[in-house]
């Protein structure tokens, strides 16, 4: 059996997006967790994530990203974005330690 092949963050969300799924979480700067453009914002126990794909620049480490899809205690689903290693998106302890806090449980429907 062949591997699959690597897809591209753009080509992860089109597929998430045919599925439904086009809510952002994002640390807003007082450090809350919302879905962008609404007043919706999460705890740590409102989420787990559900996969995580990881995005490797080919010549430059600034281009590693990473897409957590995560779901809600509702079962509503949502991506968190970030660059990783040095270059996050974020600045201060809170982002990491609010990924860091939220369970796994990687499902196979979302293995592209």
């Amino acid at each position: 059996m062949s591997p699959k092949p690597m897809l591209t963050l753009s080509q992860v969300m089109e597929k998430l997006r045919e599925k439904g799924i086009t809510d952002e979480v994002r640390m807003t700067e007082d450090k809350k967790f919302v879905i962008s453009g609404t007043e919706k914002s999460y705890h740590a126990e409102d989420l787990k994530i559900i996969r995580v794909y990881r995005f490797e620049g080919a010549s430059d480490p600034d281009d590693n990203i990473a897409l957590y899809l995560v779901e809600d205690v509702y079962g509503n689903k949502a991506m968190i974005i970030d660059s990783y290693g040095a270059n996050s998106n974020y600045t201060g302890p809170e982002f990491d330690q609010f990924l860091k806090s939220l369970p796994t449980e990687e499902r196979e429907e979302f293995d592209f």
